[in-house]
């Protein structure tokens, strides 16, 4: 047909089939097609690796983030015994003199230390360590003046001029004074610092403002047992003033029992039985020239209720931050007022009993050995005569202002596992050589050499935060404010709190901790020398006894251990009964002691220092996190058989019935769990240390997040042992197995719920709390498997 209007223009040419481009199209295509599936595949193992390897936990937020398995566990540019090795060789005792002199230089007091602060925080930075300052507002109380005079009544047949005796009336009573309390300590012309113009008069924090005139009575020391002996033996205490010595338990519980007996004051003296050999009995010469105690020494500090609730009184449970509002603080600090004196003040007072009332010595074994006899003390009880009474003033200045943390970090690879190291910054009096800022100089030391690591190309495997907390003489309450804002992110991420209070005041090494962290305790002592070896080459761990006692209160490791369940640990070199004395809290815990008496030479601050940055290190850089499960169920049956022993005879009932055996078999539960658990640990240990090759970079990704999974068991064992609820009648107390006892303060109780169910002969308490208990052992069992 010819063409036409409807003839397409586009016409259809035949042509022959394409000619292969390559020979091998078929091959190239397969591997195109697989090359593709691989890098699919690479794409969705390592950027989502969590869905399909072991170990990974919803609340962990690096998975997606971080992949460091590539060269995971070695530490190529920097190891952990290059490490090790620079924080052994880099702390030394001239830069530790150097940083207790500064700190001890002048007052330092919580709330006035701002300069102390920013001097630490620009220290820190120039070790290479980034710092920041963390500022709370706080209720607190400065001293204004005080009194306290022993005066006798006016006799009616007595004319004297008012040259020749000073005389007080109080209401319409006529009193002369008998003797007048200095309350002061003396000034030292060898040491500088005792005689500062603006030196802290002696004084109790939180201390209640005011004027009581009243008899008084001897209490021994205050406990809550002394309190019991004295009103089975019908003294009368309400409404008398007590006189008390320091020692045995936290000084404001002697303060809480009196007044809650109705006593109308407390004056609390430090006697010397507490000094061991070291007294002017014994011949010793006192201080400045001897290593007995000053006849004028006085003990400052807190008379909070410690063992109720610490930190900020006003803000119970949550941070004292601008704005928030504020509590009555009297559920936690007295409402009767309290003096501290020194033993030389003491004498006038004590030896007016005499004569008046039953000895100490008709008492029981722990009224015993009262240490002023050879200075015609006899320690009668009293009352003292009606005709003699103690006039006590005590004016205090209660206001809301700021203190300051200081806090560094050092970021690790891994951000969600965060090892934490304090020390409290400020002191009661101008000194503080022993208490805190031994401690303090140590910190440094201890930043500075992870400073000097950072220089030589160290990364931190774990994060690591340092802190120089403001406020702990008061209540702990720098500490306290921080972890109640930052519960959360510790909750989840704080592997564990290591504490340095007073770091040296003496030679014997002496440690409380969470049992999760005695085997690593153990390990860093047994690295360092000790600065007293009686064999060439002894370590700390040598000549130490071994002894790690449980956690109670009196320093920052509290908030940690007790409300955020974070194990914790707290060390130094303290003092023994052949050592110098050591003036707690005294105008002679000075530089001047310390340098002569308390560390000549320095070398117990160079030795606990290395101990603390060795100890840190092990848990900041070892693989698996240097904890140990089986330490703490061995531990919970030692806790639980002194609960039965203590029953026995405090409540026979409940020791004669099974209520105490559901525990007993929690226990062994959680011990064979951990036995497992520890075991499994260590064969993953065994593996990173023998070594994954290169290329087997899945077995790789596989060990880390297997070990990921136990590091995040060690991690949050601790937290089992939470009660959300608290303990009865203190209910900022979390922990089930630790608290700080409930009438000592200092010391801890374990199993504290339980333990005052027991002596309050509250058999529904005893069956309440083993349920409880049980709950938490059987939670951890079940987290380790």
């Amino acid at each position: 047909m010819p063409p036409n209007e409807q003839t397409p223009l586009i016409q259809t040419v035949l042509i022959s089939p394409p000619r292969p481009r390559y020979t091998h199209s078929t091959i190239r295509r397969f591997c195109t097609i697989a090359l593709g599936t691989t890098l699919v595949v690479i794409v969705i193992l390592f950027l989502i690796p969590g869905r399909w390897l072991p170990g990974n936990r919803s609340e962990s937020e690096w998975a997606p983030l971080r992949h460091p398995w590539s060269s995971w566990p070695e530490r190529a540019q920097f190891s952990y015994d290059d490490l090790r090795k620079v924080l052994l060789d880099t702390p030394n005792e001239e830069k530790a003199r150097q940083w207790s002199q500064y700190y001890t230089a002048g007052p330092h007091l919580a709330g006035k230390n701002l300069s102390q602060a920013i001097w630490t925080r620009e220290k820190w930075q120039e070790f290479g360590v980034q710092s920041s300052i963390v500022d709370y507002d706080i209720y607190i109380n400065y001293p204004v003046g005080h009194r306290l005079a022993l005066l006798e009544k006016k006799s009616k047949s007595k004319t004297e001029s008012a040259e020749e005796e000073q005389e007080d009336v109080i209401g319409m009573m006529k009193y002369k004074v008998k003797y007048e309390c200095s309350l002061e300590e003396d000034v030292l012309d060898e040491d500088p610092t005792s005689g500062l113009d603006n030196r802290i008069p002696t004084f109790h924090g939180y201390s209640a403002s005011g004027n009581a005139t009243a008899q008084y009575v001897y209490v021994n020391f205050g406990t809550y047992e002394d309190y019991e002996d004295l009103v089975r033996a019908n003294i009368s205490l309400k409404g008398n003033i007590a006189l008390v010595k320091y020692g045995k338990i936290f000084r404001g519980l002697k303060v809480k029992r009196a007044q809650e007996l109705g006593m109308v004051g407390v004056v609390i003296y430090t006697d010397p039985q507490e000094d061991g050999e070291m007294t002017e009995e014994n011949g010793y010469k006192t201080y400045p020239n001897g290593p007995a105690r000053n006849p004028s020494s006085v003990q400052r500090g807190s008379t909070q209720f410690l063992s109720v609730a610490p930190g900020d009184p006003t803000t119970p449970g949550y941070p004292s931050k601008p704005g928030v509002p504020r509590q009555d603080p009297h559920h936690s600090i007295p409402s009767i007022p309290s003096l501290p004196i020194s033993y030389k003040d003491a004498l006038p007072l004590l030896k007016a009993l005499n004569g008046h009332g039953p000895k100490a010595s008709d008492f029981n074994k722990y009224w015993q050995g009262g240490g002023l006899g050879y200075k015609g003390v006899q320690y009668n009880i009293g009352p003292s005569p009606s005709g003699l009474v103690l006039n006590l003033v005590n004016e205090q200045e209660y206001i809301t202002t700021p203190l300051w943390n200081v806090i560094g970090i050092i970021n690790g690879t891994l951000q969600d596992e965060v090892i934490v190291l304090g020390n409290h910054r400020d002191a009661w009096i101008a000194g503080g050589a022993g208490d805190p800022n031994s401690g303090s100089a140590c910190l440094n030391e201890v930043i500075r050499s992870f400073g000097e690591a950072l220089k030589q190309g160290w990364k931190p495997l774990r994060t690591i935060v340092f802190a120089s907390w403001d406020g702990e003489e008061y209540g702990l309450i720098g500490s306290t404010e921080w972890v109640e804002e930052y519960i959360p992110w510790l909750s989840k991420s704080a592997v564990a709190y290591l504490n340095l209070d007073a770091g040296t005041r003496g030679p014997n090494f002496d440690a409380a901790a969470s049992p999760l962290l005695n085997k690593a305790l153990y390990e860093a002592t047994s690295l360092i020398q000790s600065p007293n070896q009686t064999i060439p080459g002894q370590t700390v761990r040598d000549l130490w006894d071994g002894h790690i006692r449980t956690m109670g209160s009196g320093s920052d490791f509290t908030a940690f251990q007790d409300f955020a369940g974070i194990p914790s640990l707290d060390m130094g070199f303290a003092s023994g009964p052949d050592s110098p004395v050591y003036h707690y809290h005294s105008n002679y815990d000075s530089f001047a002691w310390m340098d002569k008496f308390g560390d000549v030479g320095w070398h117990y601050h160079v030795a606990i220092t290395k101990v603390w940055a060795v100890l840190a290190a092990a848990l900041v850089e070892t693989p698996i996190i240097a904890l140990n499960a089986t330490d703490y169920a061995t531990g919970l049956d030692t806790y639980l058989h002194s609960v039965k022993k203590l029953s026995t005879t405090a409540f026979p009932s409940v020791a004669d019935s099974p209520i105490l055996d559901s525990l007993e078999s929690a226990i062994a539960r959680l011990y064979n769990a951990s036995i497992t658990f520890d075991a499994k640990a260590a064969d993953l240990a065994d593996i990173i240390n023998s070594g994954v090759p290169w290329w087997r970079w899945w077995r790789k990704a596989q060990l880390y997040y297997q070990v990921r999974q136990v590091n995040d068991r060690y991690k949050y064992l601790e937290r089992n042992f939470l009660h959300k609820e608290g303990l009865d009648g203190r209910s900022w107390f979390k922990h089930v197995v630790f608290a700080p006892g409930l009438w000592t303060g200092y010391a801890g109780a374990t199993f504290p719920g339980l333990v005052e169910a027991v002596d309050r002969k509250d058999r529904e308490g005893v069956e309440r709390w083993s349920k409880i208990i049980e709950k938490n052992i059987d939670d951890a069992t079940e987290s380790l498997k």
